[in-house]
Order: structure tokens, then C-alpha cells, then sequence
């Protein structure tokens, strides 16, 4: 089922502030997909995902990698039957303000505070299409 990336439907929203562990997937060098754990905020307002990530992981290095430092990726979470899926285009944002704003979102979304982290940066996601059954 197709969603509204900057008007989701309330049950959708309402799922994408729920806790949940995402998955993220991004594109390796070679095309083959590489898919980790992360914590996800979705802010249709401004139509992102973000994900807070160190500036040397696989995924920061995929998204770097790929022509002109933005790959085509993919956020995805389920509970049971019901799941939703955001996809866009990432980008690696290491501004203090747009890896502070992550920070304070993934604060909200999950609960707790991560540790400081000085190589900490976010992968912006600008979303175009979002699916699934919440």
C-alpha cells in the first residue's frame, strides 16, 4: 500500500513513532545490497529520514561512495503484520545543527540520549515514496 511521504496517513505516522529497531539498506560499491539495524526518525513535514550513524561505518562510507555522495536507500520496520517502508535519497550531513536535530529526534523516538560521539553524523534520507500496512 502506497502513503503519502509528506501526508501519511495518522496510522502510519503513529507507527513510525512507535519504538522500533529499522532496517536501513544501502548500496555497496559493487551494487549488492548491504542492510544493518539502525534507529530511524521520520519527519514528513520536511519529508526526511534521519539516522544517526559514526562517520567510519560501512553504511556513511556506502552512501560517500556512490556518484555524487547521495545513494538511493531504503528504512524499513514491521511488528507483527503491519510494516512500512520509506525510501529516498541519503546523503551524510556532519553540520553540528542537522546532527544535533537527529540526535534530538532519535532522543524522542527511542527513549534515551545516545553517549557523545564527536564522530557522529546523520544520514539524511529525502524521501519519495513510502509503502506498507500499518
Amino acid at each position: 500500500m502506497s502513503h503519502d511521504v509528506l501526508n501519511p496517513t495518522p496510522e502510519y505516522l503513529a507507527f513510525w513513532r512507535e519504538r522500533h529497531v529499522c532496517t536501513l539498506t544501502t548500496p555497496r560499491p559493487d551494487g549488492t545490497p548491504h542492510v544493518v539495524p539502525v534507529g530511524v526518525t521520520y519527519d514528513p513535514e520536511a519529508g526526511l529520514a534521519r539516522v544517526i550513524s559514526n562517520r567510519h561505518s560501512k553504511k556513511v562510507r556506502n552512501v560517500l561512495e556512490a556518484p555524487e555522495g547521495s545513494a538511493r536507500v531504503a528504512v524499513c520496520q514491521m511488528q507483527g503484520k503491519r510494516w512500512a517502508t520509506l525510501e529516498g535519497r541519503a546523503a551524510v550531513r556532519t553540520d553540528p545543527a542537522s546532527v544535533a536535530e537527529a540526535v534530538a529526534r532519535y532522543a524522542e523516538r527511542y527513549g534515551r540520549t545516545p553517549s557523545p560521539n564527536p564522530d557522529r553524523v546523520v544520514l539524511e534520507i529525502t524521501l519519495d515514496r513510502a509503502m506498507g500496512r500499518a
